[in-house]
């Protein structure tokens, strides 16, 4: 017999478990560094400042259908609408409250919906509104109104002046000396008491061109669109789109601030080329504090 003693084996551990809880941990530190990054996101967009996308011709002549906007949303305070996402129920009252100002523009969250308009301070609490004629009062003072030339907006996929749906702003098509379709709106230009002037479009009667006198209660706002015969707004009853009269304070979401960029409807998705073709010139930048 043998005294030669076999040399002892080592087996070493094996390498694919420990690389695959490595890749493991290196894939679940990716995970939380996006979901910081997106709660950061969130919480930006929910308390300081939000994008804006204009999808209406309620506000024309300022505001066209693709403009994109920055909306601050600390100047008032903050609300159960402030949240990018209107997940919270609806509560009265505001954090670090602040009325807006006579003229800004501001975005609202009609009562008992999830969406989000944009429309401009007409009356605050106390006030009494009324409209005759299209002619505006607030407190029984007239609202000064100067009628300006009409404004050419080019005619474009985003703003295509007047619709099937939409026909109120039909009749203002016209050809302009380049040959281009222009939106041809009459602008009447008011200015409220504390100074803040605005545009808005006067296309002729209308039902809302008479309303009132509506007492604004406490804690609630008066708000209308520039373009004063195509907006549903505080004169327009919620059961046909509008807000329905004075809105609760709480129910406003932040203050326009200024246009970033627009766009004319003309983009497609698979050309870049286009991206930068239909944006519209002379826009971004915009300031919409003084308007």
């Amino acid at each position: 017999m043998s005294d030669t003693v076999p040399e002892a084996q080592f087996e070493e551990p094996a390498a694919p478990a420990a690389e695959k809880e490595a890749k493991g941990s290196a894939l679940w530190r990716e995970i939380k560094g996006l979901l910081w990054v997106l709660l950061a996101v969130l919480a930006f967009h929910s308390f300081i400042a939000k994008p804006f996308y204009i999808p209406s011709e309620s506000m024309m002549p300022g505001l066209l259908t693709g403009d994109r906007l920055v909306v601050s949303k600390y100047p008032y305070g903050w609300s159960w609408v402030s949240p990018s996402f209107h997940v919270f129920p609806a509560v009265q009252g505001r954090l670090f409250g602040k009325l807006p100002e006579r003229g800004d523009i501001v975005i609202v969250t009609p009562p008992g919906t999830r969406t989000d308009y944009i429309k401009r301070v007409i009356g605050l609490p106390g006030d009494t509104v009324r409209m005759v004629d299209g002619q505006l009062f607030v407190n029984d003072k007239p609202v000064k109104r100067q009628p300006l030339a009409a404004q050419m907006i080019p005619i474009d996929v985003n703003s295509p002046c007047g619709s099937e749906k939409d026909p109120a702003l039909y009749d203002f098509r016209v050809r302009g000396a380049d040959g281009k379709m222009y939106c041809r709106v009459p602008i009447v230009r008011e200015t409220m008491s504390n100074g803040r002037s605005y545009d808005t479009v006067e296309l002729g009667q209308s039902p809302e061109d008479n309303f009132g006198p509506e007492l604004v209660p406490a804690g609630h706002l008066w708000l209308m669109g520039d373009n004063r015969d195509d907006s549903a707004d505080s004169r327009v009853p919620e059961w046909n789109g509008g807000l329905g009269g004075p809105v609760p304070w709480e129910n406003i979401g932040g203050r326009a601030e200024f246009i970033t960029f627009s766009l004319n409807g003309s983009t497609k998705w698979y050309n870049p080329l286009s991206w930068f073709e239909s944006l519209r010139s002379g826009r971004a930048g915009r300031s919409l504090r003084n308007s």
